[in-house]
């Protein structure tokens, strides 16, 4: 009987110094379920993506840029499939999951959005918060806008501004084909590419306007034919993966001469489809080009290379990841909604200048660069593109006040705690 006494000072001692060293200890795995396409014609992005994902997370917690909290991504292959992306993300939820990234397929990302607005309405205190890398479909950012989801790369409406801006320049060109895939990103470009091209160019002359199906075209012989029949002095197209490359592929091999305006020249697959074929005739549109006024980001482009033996190209995971870990840091949590709120018009640098997530859409405002396919020379053009010795020259970078698109978002906020 005696005993109990010394006990319980001792076990309340123990109590409040566990409780008064919590705070300071309180460290956190913040994982993130990566749903994208790790199988199949478009793997080699969706791989590409993850190991961005995973180098720049390793080097944001060894600087400890979430303060105390780690970051972590987690693949889940969606097989390219919105329905099958659905099952991921209710095995992610499932699986405690409270951020998920996406991006290659705005079809993906549109029912990825929904599921998600459902998901937080009947689960409050489970939400999810969804990080867009590359899905530009602008209604994510209009009618489709949602608290939830942040959009990273730019829309494809600014890509066109940029993109249609320097095609309009070029008064040899007289005659536009414009080619996509046969979905909501590919109706977009070419609603995009027809405005803007009334405006800027009246004169130009639109030869042909081609959808395909996504994923399905394994010999783009007849597309080109049609291309080169219609006279066609450039191309634009929001293709993308295996679809651009064997686009590409076909062009070369029926020596068609038009210019090629694309949204995803520089991803995997497409520089070894180009190769010398595609100099001086490809540009892209982007959010950054290695081969930049001072090579920022190249200690990461040379990193990545030595690491994966692939080139980083995906700079939107540069962006994730900051603002990620700035905005737990800033709302001292890992809750969602504080770090969603805490994102809400937040101000960074990434590798192409200073950005800012736009409180009213969560659409990412930042500079824009078009650039063109040459040989590398070690001068402007260092670094080149799988191992073809061609690289991209950047033609213009267009400050983020130009590329910027207005919203008719009208977003419905959680309140503030």
């Amino acid at each position: 009987m005696q005993s109990k006494p010394a006990i319980r000072p001792l076990a309340l001692a123990l109590s409040a110094a566990f409780l008064c060293a919590a705070p300071a200890a309180f460290a956190e795995n913040v994982k993130v379920a990566l749903i994208e396409t790790m199988s199949g014609a478009f793997a080699p992005i969706g791989q590409n993506q993850f190991n961005s994902y995973k180098m720049l997370s390793e080097a944001a917690n060894k600087q400890k840029a979430a303060g105390n909290h780690t970051i972590e991504f987690v693949a889940f292959d969606n097989k390219g499939s919105p329905q099958e992306s659905l099952t991921q993300l209710k095995a992610a939820i499932d699986q405690g999951f409270r951020y998920i990234a996406q991006g290659n397929s705005s079809a993906v990302a549109l029912a990825l959005v929904d599921a998600i607005n459902k998901h937080n309405e009947r689960n409050p205190g489970k939400e999810v918060v969804f990080f867009n890398h590359s899905a530009i479909d602008p209604d994510l950012t209009n009618s489709k806008c949602s608290f939830w989801h942040f959009r990273f790369d730019a829309n494809s409406d600014m890509k066109m501004e940029a993109l249609t801006g320097e095609l309009a320049k070029d008064k040899n060109i007289k005659k536009v084909y414009i080619i996509g895939q046969n979905y909501s990103h590919g109706h977009q470009v070419t609603r995009a590419a027809k405005e803007m091209l009334k405006r800027k160019r009246p004169d130009i002359q639109i030869v042909g306007d081609d959808l395909h199906p996504i994923a399905q075209v394994k010999d783009f012989a007849p597309y080109v034919a049609k291309i080169k029949a219609a006279g066609a002095d450039a191309v634009i197209t929001g293709n993308w993966g295996a679809d651009l490359a064997l686009l590409v592929k076909a062009a070369k091999d029926a020596d068609l001469k038009s210019s090629f305006y694309t949204y995803y020249g520089s991803t995997s697959g497409v520089p070894t489809a180009m190769g010398a074929a595609g100099a001086d005739r490809v540009k892209y549109v982007g959010l950054w080009n290695v081969n930049n006024e001072g090579y920022v980001g190249r200690d990461i482009v040379e990193g990545f290379k030595k690491k994966y033996n692939d080139d980083f190209y995906v700079m939107q995971t540069h962006a994730v990841v900051t603002l990620f870990s700035q905005a737990i840091k800033q709302a001292n949590s890992t809750d969602p909604v504080k770090v969603a709120l805490a994102m809400e018009g937040m101000k960074a640098k990434s590798l192409n200048g200073d950005i800012e997530m736009r409180a009213s859409d969560h659409q990412m405002q930042q500079p824009l660069y078009v650039a063109t396919w040459v040989k590398t020379n070690n001068k402007d053009v260092r670094f080149d593109q799988e191992n073809t010795g061609y690289g991209w020259k950047t033609d213009i970078k267009v400050p983020a006040y130009i590329a910027t698109q207005p919203t008719s978002c009208q977003m419905k906020r959680p309140a503030k705690s």
